[in-house]
């Protein structure tokens, strides 16, 4: 780290804190050519994979792309602003374990349909019928009957494991 008042790269480091919840580092150096102190911090960089569209072409990840899209899905629905924000996080999260450094739409998408499936079944139906591009009102009924399917087997199995419990 160059010193910022002499431009020397000799300093040390004589406090270090923790902050922004345990985010970032806080330190405290000083210089060992003129003896100037001064603040740095340090926070990991997470970089996320580029986006491979459809067409081939290659994007940044858009994290306001990805909100604006599960904003709408979930837009007068009984879902707050703090599980919009945990959601994105974890499909952030999702796709840095991927370790790739890129990542095609398509898996993007489905990850985003896994969380909203979990969270809300109207929004994930609204976001799949644009996501897979539902042509007519039978691909509508046939994607709801799949997560009634779904939710009765679900609670089938609920009801399986809570008989298990009593005896």
């Amino acid at each position: 780290m160059h010193c910022p008042f002499c431009e020397n790269s000799e300093t040390k480091v004589i406090d270090s804190r923790l902050v922004s919840e345990g985010d970032q580092v806080r330190r405290r150096r000083e210089c060992l050519e003129c003896g100037e102190r001064f603040t740095t911090f340090e926070s990991a960089e997470l970089v996320l994979p580029r986006v491979i569209k459809s067409n081939g072409s290659r994007q940044p990840f858009d994290e306001e792309k990805l909100r604006s899209g599960l904003l709408r899905a979930i837009e007068k629905r009984p879902v707050s602003m703090e599980v919009v924000e945990s959601t994105l996080n974890r499909i952030k999260h999702a796709l840095r374990a991927i370790g790739e450094r890129e990542v095609k739409t398509r898996d993007v998408g489905e990850l985003v349909m896994n969380e909203l499936r979990q969270l809300d079944d109207v929004a994930y139906v609204r976001f799949a019928s644009v996501y897979r591009s539902f042509q007519d009102i039978d691909e509508f009924k046939h994607e709801i009957d799949r997560i009634q399917q779904s939710s009765k087997e679900e609670s089938k199995e609920e009801n399986k494991e809570e008989g298990k419990g009593e005896r």
